[in-house]
């Protein structure tokens, strides 16, 4: 069995790599050079990708940055210090517009191409920053999407799945579990807006993750700026 999975160096991604390879799954990584201004994270997927042993990773471009409209690929202030009890009541500036449906139709392309009809991301509808492309709506819908755009689909009756194993676990359970999966999560990289490597623990990213770790009664690996 051959998965497609969108690693972005991040926590989550890692866990939901490893739940593909412990459901028995050859993965195939798949990260994107967005334009995002936490650059980082791409040697974090490349690590990433490496220690749970995904038999491909491959970088593909798409600047979205090109078109903006988010704090990360654009001219605009990334959300500090903002309370976590807040941070599911709007849509931030770090929403990236269309990010995850563009991912997505990549991914799908290339699981056509390899020959995989599964594909796995981390999406979170429990601990997440309000972004619609984070929902179950937007994964069901993707999934009908996949069977009317593929050859697969259309001309061989195939279905597509997306996977998102984290969609409904807190941060402290994704941490959990990552441990019992023998995720390293010091080498992934969570911060939006990082300063020589080192992750700022003030946007809403490093909060919630600092605060996954925390309720786990654990101590997360990463160096971060703020106490």
């Amino acid at each position: 069995m051959k998965a497609v999975c969108l690693v972005s160096g991040g926590m989550d991604s890692a866990v939901a790599l490893a739940e593909a390879r412990a459901a028995g799954f050859r993965t195939f990584a798949l990260t994107f050079d967005y334009g995002q201004r936490h650059r980082l994270e791409l040697d974090a997927a490349a690590r990433v990708a490496s220690a749970l042993g995904a038999a491909e990773h491959r970088v593909v471009k798409v600047d979205l940055s090109a078109i903006g409209g988010s704090a990360l690929t654009d001219a605009i202030d990334v959300p500090k210090d903002r309370p976590i009890e807040s941070m599911s009541a709007g849509i931030p500036a770090t929403y990236v517009p269309a990010r995850n449906t563009v991912f997505l139709a990549v991914a799908l392309g290339w699981a056509e191409v390899v020959g995989a009809r599964d594909l796995y991301l981390g999406v979170n509808a429990v601990d997440y920053s309000g972004y619609p492309d984070c929902r179950p709506e937007f994964l069901e819908a993707f999934e009908r999407l996949a069977r009317v755009a593929t050859v697969a689909g259309t001309e061989r009756g195939e279905r597509f799945a997306i996977h998102a194993p984290l969609l409904e676990m807190s941060k402290a359970d994704i941490v959990r579990r990552g441990m019992e999966l023998g995720v390293d999560f010091g080498l992934t990289h969570t911060c939006y807006d990082p300063r020589e490597a080192i992750a700022c623990g003030r946007c809403d990213a490093c909060r919630l993750r600092l605060r996954g770790f925390e309720e786990a009664g654990l101590r997360d690996p990463l160096r971060y700026a703020a106490p």
